[in-house]
């Protein structure tokens, strides 16, 4: 950049002093002109136009060879060492392999699983393995239908009413949840496939854009992971607060055994 200043520099000032020098022999009269036997106007330009040539083939001509050699030097780098055509060309095949192996993963999740064989536990399993969002409200009625309401008033004391509503509660969260995962998984797995796609045909200079969208899928498929990591610790949490009351239930009811007992073994008690 600096050689490039200074030869414009050194070819303006030529410029400048060749249009000075012919203005100054345009207006000498012509008179004085014609004595000098040649029209000097004519020598004083081919001077200054040999002056221009010579300049620009040394002050500007050797520069802009510097310059166009380490362009090229440059260029050589970029193609051999920063983005060789032969890994370019092995990561699109690589990317055209992981396309086929996205496929045979995409058909595996389509294998039905469904495993139920009567009427009630196929329509709560239809529900529970669709990986339809929209299916998430038939899972409530599908299964109360299946495992029965909540035990009636008349039928149970208050606290085993509670403990069995909230033990459904959570079967059905994490029921629901299980279907909202599987939804996800399939918009992962269409993300992954349309990213890759991308690959097979993206120039050197985008790869840092599809790196940045694909960290952001996985920030996305960890947030989803960590979800459903929560619902398998509510499950479990669930599980041993039921563990926990049914030892409560056991005590109360021992002491009220106990307390029975002494009332009956007392003398005089008929």
């Amino acid at each position: 950049m600096k050689a490039i200043v200074q030869a414009w520099k050194v070819l303006r000032n030529a410029l400048l002093l060749a249009l000075a020098l012919a203005i100054v022999v345009m207006t000498l009269p012509s008179k004085a002109r014609s004595q000098l036997g040649l029209d000097p106007c004519c020598a004083i330009i081919s001077v200054g136009l040999n002056s221009i040539s010579g300049l620009l083939k040394s002050v500007v001509a050797t520069p802009l060879a510097s310059i166009q050699q380490i362009e090229q030097q440059a260029s050589n780098f970029e193609r051999q060492v920063v983005w060789p055509v032969t890994a370019i060309n092995q990561a699109r095949g690589l990317a055209v392999q992981a396309q086929g192996q996205f496929t045979q993963m995409r058909q595996l999740f389509q294998v039905s699983v469904s495993s139920a064989t009567l009427p009630r536990p196929q329509q709560l399993e239809q529900s529970l393995l669709s990986r339809n969002p929209g299916a998430v409200a038939q899972i409530a009625n599908n299964y109360s239908s299946l495992y029965g309401p909540v035990v009636a008033q008349t039928d149970a004391p208050q606290p085993v009413r509670d403990l069995v509503d909230m033990t459904d509660a959570e079967a059905q969260a994490a029921m629901k949840k299980a279907v909202e995962i599987d939804a996800l998984s399939d918009l992962e797995l269409q993300a992954a496939e349309q990213i890759n796609q991308q690959l097979q045909s993206a120039a050197p200079g985008s790869a840092a854009i599809l790196d940045a969208q694909t960290s952001a899928w996985i920030v996305r498929a960890n947030a989803y992971t960590q979800s459903a990591m929560a619902e398998l610790i509510r499950v479990r949490s669930i599980e041993l607060a039921n563990q926990g009351a049914q030892l409560k239930f056991s005590a109360s009811h021992l002491a009220t055994l106990h307390s029975t007992g002494n009332q009956v073994l007392q003398p005089g008690v008929q």
